[in-house]
């Protein structure tokens, strides 16, 4: 039988992940289904809608501990469990008959099944790309959001002309067989030695030599740097994103068509800035990259607030905060693995992602306690300020390793 060489196993990694995040980013059609779970178990859209909100803080929390999952387990077997779990859950998602079964079932489990499978095969994908971390990225997370356009058209078919539990079922079963087919071309991909070569690519890099474990990374002031910055992005992107059409509609006062058709406008910007960014900051410092983001999605919430409300206007804000917000994502684990490393980066940048499940809500806690969208806009406009600060003083951490660490490297 012929060996398959290191190179090889690079690019079969590569495909493997890309096909496992398109069917990954089907979660993000969520609200397709909203309206006939509400009318199957009989409660308030609202109510059904918040599965979406426990949903991503179990993806977050998911993907925190998946890289101890991947030391046990195996990228492979992980990611095949993952696929199952999901097609599973979907599966049983359509059979729940009351608001407790569905946020268990679509909240907590599919959740945890799509965040278990996401992080992990992103993180060990850019392992495999040392020199080309952002556009090993790009391409991943790209699929992630094209995954969500992508089964857009196959859901909405599904919902057409199949009843809601065969939509569901259907999905789970693509969904599930699109992961595990690419969990079974996926190797883990092995441990990095970094050497600090500004000469790379010809260009200035702010590279630190030193691989920082977990432990290591959340002693240092640049990882809370770095989370705030994370979760500002997170929690401007997914409250606009979440309830983009609301705002149109009772913020900016457009028709209900109108209103819509910021849904199409954020899933374009949001690719955009996924593919933008992520080959953007393999040619500068990510740093700056970050720092570019953070004021594109300053400049679109502001232009709600302050701005004249016109249909062009709403289009042009949504599109600057969705394009910031998916091009943040993409960009932060290669990010993540210049400030502490790659060898531990599916755990260093699991807990910086928790920020992704606390900006989820955050975002819909203050519009509810403070009442409407205007004060949500205020706080988001002040942690993006603040962000945008932390962004342009922060300097890479030194590095000290322990003797463990540095045994560790000198037996690789």
């Amino acid at each position: 039988m012929k060996t398959i060489t290191s190179n090889q196993k690079k690019w079969l990694t590569l495909i493997g992940t890309v096909m496992a995040q398109f069917a990954l980013g089907s979660v993000y059609t969520w609200s397709l289904f909203n309206s006939p779970l509400a009318n199957k178990i009989n409660e308030p859209i609202s109510q059904v809608a918040f599965s979406f909100g426990i949903l991503s803080l179990a993806l977050a929390f998911a993907s925190s501990i998946s890289g101890k999952l991947q030391e046990r387990f195996g990228v492979r077997n992980v990611t095949i469990a993952a696929g199952v779990l999901l097609g599973a859950s979907l599966f049983l998602v359509s059979h729940s008959s009351n608001l407790l079964m569905l946020y268990i079932c679509a909240g907590l489990l599919v959740g945890f099944a799509d965040g278990t499978g996401y992080l992990m095969t992103l993180s060990n994908c850019v392992k495999f790309f040392p020199k080309n971390k952002g556009l090993a990225s790009a391409c991943a997370i790209g699929a992630y959001g094209l995954g969500s356009l992508g089964f857009k058209y196959i859901n909405m078919y599904l919902l057409t002309h199949f009843s809601l539990e065969q939509a569901f079922a259907a999905w789970g079963i693509i969904a599930m067989m699109m992961v595990i087919c690419g969990g079974l071309l996926m190797t883990d991909a092995p441990k990095q030695t970094v050497v600090n070569n500004p000469s790379n690519n010809n260009r200035p890099r702010k590279v630190k030599s030193g691989e920082f474990t977990l432990s290591q990374t959340i002693r240092t002031s640049q990882f809370w740097m770095l989370a705030t910055v994370f979760l500002s992005i997170c929690m401007s992107g997914l409250y606009v994103i979440g309830v983009a059409k609301d705002i149109g509609e009772n913020y900016i006062h457009l028709s209900v068509a109108s209103a819509a058709t910021s849904v199409a406008v954020i899933a374009v910007a949001n690719l955009s800035g996924r593919l933008v960014l992520g080959v953007l900051s393999d040619k500068i410092e990510r740093m700056k990259v970050i720092s570019f983001a953070v004021l594109v999605s300053f400049i679109g919430v502001a232009a709600i607030v302050f701005a004249v409300p016109t249909s062009n206007i709403f289009y042009f804000a949504v599109a600057c905060i969705a394009f910031s917000f998916g091009g943040t994502i993409t960009v932060f684990p290669s990010l993540i693995s210049d400030f502490f490393g790659l060898n531990n980066l599916t755990k260093n940048y699991g807990v910086i992602y928790l920020g992704f499940g606390i900006g989820s809500i955050m975002g819909s806690i203050v519009a509810s306690v403070f009442g409407g969208f205007t004060p949500t806009f205020y706080m988001i406009m002040g942690f993006l300020i603040v962000s945008l600060i932390l962004t342009l003083i922060i300097k890479h951490p030194s590095y000290k390793p322990s003797s463990i660490t540095n045994q560790r490297l000198a037996i690789q």
